[in-house]
């Protein structure tokens, strides 16, 4: 097996320190950053299986909590879009100061909410993201900053998800990126069924080896 890295980092944004994983399978060519929605952690057992089949492909992946303990006690932080957008950035431009991360390509893996962060921190940060890729994604939370987007982006919802993925439709349609809608049917918003979350790791998977590499 090839020399894989792993670590578990504290971030200073802002005055707080979050939480994060950083997994670099040896020479990884890109890294994943994941901005998961309400209510999820670094140890969601979903964003982890999907980081498992990311680095499969020899792409590192960096799990972290958007907010600390404390501040995920209060409902309307996770739904505070602009502070979890700049948090994302932060926490990118963290992740290209490190010595042991160098010149890779940037990917960003949102769900629900932590999608609308992760498209709105593309936009922001232009050709410096390499890819997006939104799981059940929030994506009308992004919908003034959409057509800035310049990574190559993925949405992939589930066939019984019909609201969320009316938004995605229309969404999509905004973006001027190379974009592309992957329906996994049959699944909910949550990707429970069996092979769906396979599913969903093996199209993201693809998306990023061939945006990040």
């Amino acid at each position: 097996m090839a020399h894989h890295s792993e670590s578990l980092v504290s971030i200073p944004v802002d005055d707080v320190e979050l939480e994060g994983m950083l997994e670099l399978p040896a020479e990884a060519p890109g890294v994943v950053v994941f901005a998961h929605g309400s209510g999820s952690s670094r140890k969601s057992p979903r964003n982890n299986f999907v980081a498992e089949t990311i680095r499969d492909r020899g792409l590192g992946t960096l799990l972290f909590d958007l907010l600390t303990e404390e501040e995920d006690q209060y409902r309307e932080n996770r739904f505070d879009i602009p502070l979890l957008t700049d948090r994302l950035a932060a926490v990118t431009e963290w992740l290209w100061a490190r010595e042991d991360v160098p010149d890779v390509n940037t990917g960003y893996f949102g769900s629900s909410t932590g999608a609308a962060s992760a498209l709105r921190a593309a936009s922001h940060l232009k050709d410096d993201v390499d890819a997006v890729v939104s799981r059940g994604g929030r994506v009308d939370m992004a919908t003034e900053v959409l057509d800035e987007v310049r990574a190559p982006t993925l949405f992939v919802v589930g066939g019984n998800d019909s609201q969320v993925l009316e938004l995605n439709r229309e969404a999509l349609d905004q973006l001027t990126c190379e974009r592309d809608l992957h329906v996994v049917e049959g699944a909910g918003h949550l990707f429970e069924g069996e092979g769906e979350l396979e599913e969903v790791a093996d199209v993201a998977a693809d998306w990023f080896a061939e945006n990040l590499t």
